[in-house]
């Protein structure tokens, strides 16, 4: 299984949030581009980049000169999210350095856009399903929908998607353990098309119960800041054979 480091960006500082609260945002670095290259330092293969600006704001605000800065400090590949919703959105992100957009509320709203995204870039679109209760929420989690999470997922993995990143909105940042049985769920439903866990994530042995979902990447945010675990020791408790 991989592993993920994130970085969360507002106003160009990397921070992280308690259930996608704006309010609860937490200052970890300023200096995110640093960051990136520690985690590279360490081995991780991707860096799972968030624009919370962009997300909030749909895409009227963003940190594309940071994630300009962290794409030049790395060769890590890099997928980013957060107001990503236009094509145009997709290759502003492709043509700063991304090897991947992240796609989320547009598979709501807009789902044929998110098709045309998937043929247009292949095995270039992540898309986010987000869910609260098992319903995805959108807007940077600040709006519900009545959408079954594992719908959404089926559908977007039928389009193309390059993988499905699933997050458990209520366990995001709270360090409670990943929703282990939804992860499943999805993972069952939607192969071979790959799903990316996130939220919760607090013990090295939470990777070992990831592994046990289906699921073949998992992304980590605030155990690494909080010091639970290093991205070395992730990685190479990812890298077991056993579970």
């Amino acid at each position: 299984m991989l592993v993920f480091p994130a970085i969360d960006l507002m106003n160009g500082q990397a921070v992280r949030l308690q259930q996608g609260r704006r309010d609860s945002a937490k200052v970890y670095s300023s200096n995110p581009p640093e960051l990136a290259r520690a985690f590279a330092a360490a081995g991780a293969p991707r860096l799972h980049v968030v624009d919370l600006d962009a997300a909030f704001t749909g895409g009227m605000q963003n940190n594309h000169e940071t994630i300009k800065a962290i794409l030049a400090a790395t060769t890590m590949d890099v997928e980013v999210g957060g107001g990503v919703r236009t094509l145009d959105a997709c290759e502003r992100l492709f043509a700063l350095g991304a090897r991947f957009a992240v796609m989320g509320t547009a598979a709501i709203k807009t789902p044929e856009l998110v098709a045309e995204a998937c043929r247009r870039f292949p095995k270039r679109i992540v898309v986010a399903v987000d869910a609260r209760e098992g319903k995805v929420a959108i807007e940077g989690w600040t709006e519900d929908t009545k959408n079954d999470a594992l719908d959404v997922g089926l559908a977007v993995a039928q389009a193309g998607a390059a993988a499905v990143l699933y997050t458990d909105i209520g366990r995001d940042g709270m360090r409670s353990g990943p929703n282990l049985q939804a992860t499943a769920r999805l993972a069952a439903k939607i192969a071979p098309c790959p799903v990316i866990a996130s939220g919760g994530m607090a013990r090295l042995e939470d990777i070992d119960l990831v592994k046990t979902t289906g699921a073949q990447a998992v992304v980590i945010g605030k155990a690494i800041y909080e010091g639970m675990f290093t991205v070395a020791q992730a990685l190479a408790r990812a890298a077991q054979g056993k579970v």
